[in-house]
C-alpha cells in the first residue's frame, strides 16, 4: 500500500470508531447495555487498526497512481462495511452474516434497502447505528471525488476547482473543507427539523440519512413525523440540499465573477428543478396535494427515495426517470448527472442540425458555461450511459431469474444503480429483503458497489481500451 492509501483507511477507520465511541457514550447514558459491546469491539478494531496503518504510513513514500487511486476506493466500499456489521451481527439473534452484511452495504452507499421489516423491533443504539454509516458513507463518496478528480473532465471539474489536477497539500485541504461544509449542513438539517418539533433523535437520524442521500429512517413511516404541509416544504428543502454540489453555498458566499463555473452547474440544476416543479404544480395538483408531490420530486431528483404512503401512484414513471438523472456531479445524490445529459442533448442536436445546414457553425457549450464540450468527453458521457443500460439489463435478468417478477425485477434494478431506497412512490415499499436468496443478495451488493464508483472506476478502467488520448 502507498503513503496515501493508508492515510485514506486510517482517517475512515478513526471516523468509525469516532462514531463507535459516540454509540458507546449514548448506550451508557440511556442504559441501553444490549450492544454496547459490540461498539467497544468496533471502536478497539478501528483505533487500533488505523493507528497501524498511520505508524506503517511513515515508512512508505510511495507515490499512489490512479490504477491504485481505483482500487483503493473499491476496497473502501467492500471492507469499511465489515467492520459497520459487527453490531447487527453480533447485536441481533438469528441473523446471518449475510444479512448483516448486507446492511451494512446497503447504508454505506446510502441506498437504503433493509431487512428489517419493522424498524420499532431494534434498539435506538442500533437506528443510530444505522443512520452513522450512511453519513460516513456520503462523505466516503465525495472524497473518493476528490481521489480520483483527475479522471473527469474540465468542465465537470470546474464546476468544482480551478485546478485540473490535484497534489497531496491540496487534496487535505479540500478534503478539510468537505468536512466542515458537510457537517455544518448536518447541523443545519437538524436545527430545521428541531424547529418543526420534531423529536431530538428522530430530527438526528433523519439529518444524517438526508445529507448523505441514504434511505434509512429512524421509524416505519415518514407519515407520522412531518404531517402538516409545512413540515412537508421543509422536509422537500432539506432534500434538495442533497441535490446540489456540496459547495454551492460556499461558492455563494465567497463568490467570484472570475470563477463563475463554479456555479454553472448548479445553475443548470436549478432550472431543471424548477421546471419540473412549475409542471407538476401545473398539471399534477388536481388533489391539492401538491407538498405530497414535492416531496417525491425532492426525494426523486435526490436519489433519496424516501415518500408518504398517500404518493400518487400514476407518476411512478415520471419519478423512476428523475432517479435515472439524478443530480450534482459534486454532490452525494447518484444518477447519470443533469450537466451530462444536458451535454449529450445539446451534441446531439448539434449533430442533426449539422446535416441540415451544413455550412453553419453550431455551439456544443452547455447552457450558461463558458466552456465547450470536447468530443472525447462526449464520448465518456456516451460510454456512461451504455454501461448504465449494461448494468441494468444485467440486474434485471439475473433478479428475474432470482424468481422476481419482471415488472419489480426492473424497478429495483434501477433503484440499486442509482442507490436509492425502494418506497411507496416506486411502489416497491412491501418489497422483501430479508427472505432474497443469498445468490440474489449478492447481486443487489455487487451493484449497489457500482452503482456508487461506476463512474469514477470503470470508465477509468476501459479507457485505454476504448479512448485514445
Amino acid at each position: 500500500m502507498t503513503k496515501f492509501s493508508t492515510l485514506y483507511f486510517s482517517s475512515f477507520l478513526f471516523l468509525i470508531s469516532i462514531f463507535s465511541f459516540f454509540n458507546i457514550i449514548y448506550s451508557n447514558y440511556f442504559d441501553i447495555f444490549f450492544n454496547i459491546e459490540n461498539y467497544i469491539y468496533t471502536f478497539v478494531l478501528c483505533f487500533f487498526v488505523g493507528g497501524l496503518l498511520l505508524f506503517y504510513n511513515k515508512k512508505n513514500s510511495k507515490k499512489i497512481t490512479l490504477y491504485e487511486k481505483i482500487i483503493t476506493v473499491l476496497l473502501g466500499y467492500l471492507l469499511f462495511p465489515l467492520i459497520i456489521s459487527i453490531p447487527y451481527y453480533f447485536g441481533i439473534q438469528n441473523i446471518s452474516f449475510l444479512n448483516a452484511y448486507f446492511e451494512a452495504i446497503s447504508g454505506f452507499t446510502s441506498t437504503g434497502f433493509t431487512i428489517f421489516e419493522n424498524i420499532k423491533q431494534l434498539d435506538e443504539s442500533l437506528i443510530l447505528w444505522r443512520s452513522t454509516s450512511q453519513w460516513i458513507g456520503g462523505i466516503y463518496f465525495l472524497f473518493s471525488i476528490l481521489l480520483l478528480i483527475d479522471i473527469f473532465d474540465k468542465n465537470l471539474k470546474q464546476s468544482f476547482t480551478e485546478y485540473l489536477s490535484f497534489n497531496n497539500n491540496e487534496i487535505i485541504k479540500q478534503s478539510l473543507k468537505i468536512v466542515i461544509i458537510y457537517s455544518s449542513l448536518t447541523l443545519f438539517i437538524f436545527i430545521l427539523f428541531k424547529i418543526i418539533n420534531l423529536r431530538t433523535f428522530d430530527a438526528f437520524n433523519l439529518a444524517l440519512s438526508i445529507i448523505s442521500s441514504g434511505g434509512f429512517l429512524p421509524i416505519n413511516s415518514l407519515d407520522y413525523l412531518f404531517e402538516s404541509d409545512v413540515s412537508k416544504i421543509i422536509l422537500s428543502f432539506t432534500m434538495m440540499l442533497s441535490f446540489f454540489s456540496l459547495f454551492l453555498v460556499y461558492n455563494l458566499i465567497f463568490f467570484n465573477k472570475k470563477k463563475i463555473n463554479f456555479l454553472s452547474e448548479d445553475l443548470n440544476l436549478l432550472i431543471y428543478l424548477l421546471a419540473i416543479i412549475s409542471f407538476s404544480f401545473v398539471f399534477f395538483n388536481s388533489s391539492n396535494n401538491f407538498p405530497l408531490i414535492l416531496v417525491a420530486i425532492s426525494s426523486s431528483v435526490s436519489n433519496i427515495g424516501i415518500s408518504f404512503i398517500d404518493t400518487p401512484d400514476n407518476l411512478v414513471f415520471i419519478f423512476f426517470i428523475m432517479v435515472v438523472i439524478g443530480g450534482s456531479f459534486f454532490s452525494t445524490s447518484s444518477g447519470i448527472r443533469v450537466i451530462k445529459i444536458l451535454s449529450l442533448l445539446k451534441f446531439s442536436l448539434n449533430n442533426l442540425l449539422s446535416h441540415i445546414k451544413p455550412n453553419q457553425i453550431y455551439s456544443n457549450k452547455v447552457t450558461l458555461t463558458n466552456e465547450s464540450t470536447d468530443k472525447l468527453d462526449i464520448n465518456k458521457y456516451f460510454f456512461s450511459i451504455i454501461i448504465f443500460v449494461i448494468s441494468l439489463s444485467l440486474l434485471t435478468l439475473l433478479l428475474t431469474l432470482s424468481d422476481i417478477q419482471f415488472e419489480n425485477s426492473f424497478k429495483l434494478s434501477i433503484l440499486t444503480i442509482m442507490n436509492t431506497v425502494n418506497s411507496s412512490m416506486f411502489d416497491l415499499s412491501n418489497f422483501e429483503f430479508y427472505n432474497l436468496s443469498f445468490f440474489t443478495k449478492i447481486y443487489l451488493i455487487i451493484f449497489m458497489i457500482i452503482g456508487r464508483v461506476e463512474l469514477l472506476t470503470i470508465l477509468i478502467l476501459f479507457k485505454k481500451f476504448l479512448f485514445k488520448n
